[in-house]
Parts: C-alpha cells; sequence; structure tokens
C-alpha cells in the first residue's frame, strides 16, 4: 500500500484578468469536476488558488503508471487545456511528486465546490 503520486500543476495569475479567480471557479465547479471524478486511477484531485497569485491543479493517482500518462498527455495540450484559455496563459509548472503520506481527519474528506464558489 502507498498514499499515491501525484502531480502539481500551476499557472500564474499575476498578469490574468480581474475576474479570472471568479471565471476559474465557475469553471471549476460547473465543468471541471464532473470531468475529473471518472477519470482512470485517480484517487482525487484538488484545485487550489491564491488570488491574483496562482491557480493550482493537485491530483494524486493510484499509480506512477497513471500518473505518468496522464502527465505525458496533459503536458502536450497544457497551453491549450482550459485552464490555459480562462488564464490567459499555459501553466508554468508541471511537477510529478511523491505522495509521502495522507492522514485523513475525523471531518473526512470532502467533495464539492469550496467556500469561495
Amino acid at each position: 500500500m502507498n498514499a499515491g503520486y501525484g502531480l502539481a500543476v500551476r499557472w500564474s495569475l499575476t498578469d490574468a484578468s480581474d475576474d479570472v479567480a471568479a471565471r476559474l471557479r465557475e469553471y471549476v465547479v460547473g465543468t471541471s469536476m464532473a470531468n475529473f471524478m471518472f477519470l482512470d486511477g485517480l484517487a482525487f484531485k484538488t484545485r487550489r488558488m491564491v488570488e491574483g497569485e496562482w491557480f493550482e491543479g493537485t491530483y494524486v493517482f493510484d499509480a506512477a503508471k497513471d500518473r505518468d500518462e496522464f502527465c505525458e498527455d496533459f503536458t502536450g495540450k497544457a497551453a491549450d487545456s482550459a485552464g490555459s484559455q480562462i488564464i490567459g496563459s499555459a501553466p508554468t509548472e508541471i511537477t510529478p511528486f511523491e505522495v509521502v503520506a495522507i492522514a485523513e481527519g475525523p471531518a473526512q474528506f470532502r467533495r464539492g465546490p469550496g467556500p469561495g464558489s
């Protein structure tokens, strides 16, 4: 058993339009969440954002093979992805990483939009 195999995809928001945070929330909640709920090998995906600074998709896969195949495919089309189109630029970082451990607290994992949605 292992905690998983991660991938971080990050975009800069420093040169994005003033309404980009709202547009990203709308896209993620309205379209993107459903697209990833059935991605083979994906354990979970989170989206993180610091308005005006960066937006990130963080993926955790069950197997390195699934992560690596997704990374290769996405890297080839990252500049044209929906996130890139909304933000107006390609990701600044696409980084595979090791998930050392995952601790689930008493409140457990949640699925759904965040407080800003």
